[in-house]
């Protein structure tokens, strides 16, 4: 019998060939742009953008493989522009001899480069010297410079599927040197289908604990007691990171949607602690300032855009001061959801009833012959009238009379109400 293998099962079982990729089968399948690409025989530079776990470093080794291209490997998260720099020569140089082709540089977690450690890949994209291949967690409009990102392909990796996880664990149970000696039955599957997330390392990390743990004799039966059990009482084992990323931002989300400062702080310290990009907290403050504080204080998307224009400037460590102040403000914030109720409701109604055609009066009319059509014609200007305001429909007729807005129970909109209720009379005054 096989001695227990010190390399995690998440790594021992990482497809070797594109066949046996699991998922992203809208880039992968017979008509994908990956198989289009294969096929052209061009690789071009890429950024794979998705959750944690959906296979983006995997993707990037098969392609290099697929393409024979000597591949390079670095981590945004510990690189600095000296080691940029080393690798590119280094690449620079295996290139200059290689028959195969330029060489691939991956970075991992891309998002985390500065925009000087961008600017140092440009030069070598550009030159060809390269190809780059980044992955990402982040929205690279947001995270990766125009530039940069004018010269690379996007590809969106998704959450792998419960069918996806399934055969990924029936797999390593199956195909792993050291577990296919046992007998192993999964007999339930939803504890590993919810905490792996999508993410096929946390699933493929429960399932190798929940064996290690309950194993007997060469067999065991992994059920959903046995995996909650084995992630409660390892889990530091579970979660190699020490932060359970996902997890902790969700506590830190509800506790300032929650009105509770004094957790909002906790739960940023945890992931400060854990090394979390402040910008990616700033964003999901700015979410949360809409989302759930909205119309009950719009002062809060300011306080929240300001933050993560601060934190972007000054970095860490003091960039725990600026998140501090705005968790804290929107935490004790008044909460409205009414806005984000409101583009639901008219997004869902929208897709249900259909194209609704322009009413005529509210059309543009450019040229001659749309306003010989009577295209704006009986468009009543509101700022000719007292107030600043008159009666007119501003809704497809077909769906007069619908409310998307409603007013929450704050003092904000409290005001709000009043005047709809003013200038509308029935209308918003039901």
């Amino acid at each position: 019998m096989s001695q227990y293998p010190d390399i995690p099962l998440a790594e021992r079982m990482r497809p070797k060939q594109l066949d046996d990729y699991v998922g992203q089968q809208h880039l992968l399948g017979d008509d994908g742009p990956i198989r289009g690409m294969i096929r052209s025989g061009v690789l071009p530079s890429l950024l794979f953008w998705g959750p944690p776990g959906t296979g983006k470093t995997t993707l990037a080794l098969l392609l290099a493989e697929e393409f024979k291209r000597p591949f390079f490997q670095l981590s945004a998260v510990s690189a600095g522009v000296k080691d940029v720099r080393e690798v590119l020569d280094s690449a620079s140089k295996q290139g200059m001899f290689s028959t195969a082709g330029k060489p691939v540089l991956f970075i991992d977690e891309i998002h985390r480069f500065s925009k000087s450690q961008q600017d140092s890949l440009l030069g070598a994209v550009e030159k060809g010297v390269i190809t780059l291949v980044g992955a990402t967690t982040e929205n690279p409009s947001f995270e990766v410079i125009s530039a940069l990102l004018s010269r690379t392909r996007v590809y969106v990796l998704e959450s792998l599927t419960a069918e996806d996880l399934k055969n990924i664990a029936l797999q390593a149970v199956a195909k792993d040197e050291y577990l296919s000696q046992f007998q192993i039955e999964i007999k339930e599957w939803n504890a590993l289908l919810r905490v792996s997330g999508g993410d096929a390392r946390k699933l493929l990390n429960a399932l190798e604990l929940a064996i290690g743990v309950y194993m007997a004799d060469g067999k065991v039966e992994i059920t959903d007691e046995k995996v909650t059990r084995a992630i409660t009482e390892n889990i530091a084992r579970y979660d190699k990171s020490g932060e359970m990323h996902y997890d902790v931002i969700s506590a830190f989300i509800k506790s300032v949607r929650g009105s509770d400062p004094n957790a909002a702080v906790y739960w940023l310290a945890r992931m400060m602690n854990g090394g979390e990009d402040v910008k990616f907290i700033a964003r999901r403050l700015m979410i949360l300032a809409v989302e759930d504080i909205g119309l009950a204080n719009p002062q809060a998307l300011v306080i929240a855009n300001n933050a993560l224009q601060a934190v972007a400037v000054i970095g860490m460590p003091e960039a725990r001061l600026i998140l501090s102040q705005a968790a804290i403000y929107l935490a004790i914030s008044a909460k409205s959801n009414s806005a984000y109720k409101a583009i639901n409701l008219a997004a869902d109604f929208a897709q249900k009833s259909g194209d609704l055609p322009v009413p005529l009066h509210l059309r543009n009319s450019p040229t001659k012959l749309m306003k010989e059509l009577g295209y704006g014609e009986e468009y009543q200007y509101p700022h000719d009238y007292g107030g600043h305001f008159l009666q007119q429909e501003y809704l497809p007729k077909e769906i007069s009379g619908t409310t998307f807005y409603s007013p929450a129970d704050n003092r904000m909109e409290e005001e709000f109400k009043k005047r709809l209720e003013s200038i509308w009379k029935d209308k918003y005054g039901k």
